[in-house]
């Protein structure tokens, strides 16, 4: 009979629940709603408003009627928290100390974000020149 190790809080999940999906692009944006920073984030409203409570790193804007609006930071540093939790395998309470070890955002997010977000203006600037090579002809 084999002895079950007791369970470390800090370890990652044995199973991945989720598939990786490719995250869109970040808009050049200041503010961004909650509806729009889940659909960026590839998790929940719901999903975002347990993280704010979870993570103390995640301080949305609040206004009128307690609305929430994010900044780029805060959508960054929800990715980097999601690639930990759903990628990575990190329960909460390890991503959450993984942060405090490593409290800037990983530069490989960072870097997919303006990689994404080039390759989508390169995108538009092709269908531009295609239409007006279409007009033209």
């Amino acid at each position: 009979m084999q002895e079950k190790n007791p369970k470390n809080t800090y370890s990652k999940r044995k199973n991945k629940r989720r598939s990786q999906k490719t995250l869109p692009a970040i808009p050049d944006k200041r503010y961004f709603s909650i509806s729009e920073a889940s659909v960026l984030c590839g998790v929940k409203p719901y999903v975002l408003r347990y993280w704010e409570q979870e993570f103390s790193q995640i301080k949305p804007n609040k206004r009128q009627g307690n609305r929430r609006f994010y900044l780029q930071e805060d959508i960054l540093l929800i990715r980097q928290i999601r690639k930990l939790l759903y990628e990575d395998g990190f329960t909460i309470e390890g991503a959450r100390a993984q942060l405090m070890v490593q409290p800037e955002i990983e530069s490989t997010i960072k870097i997919d974000a303006v990689v994404k977000k080039i390759v989508a203006d390169l995108e538009i600037i092709l269908q531009n020149l295609k239409r007006t090579e279409t007009a033209v002809n």
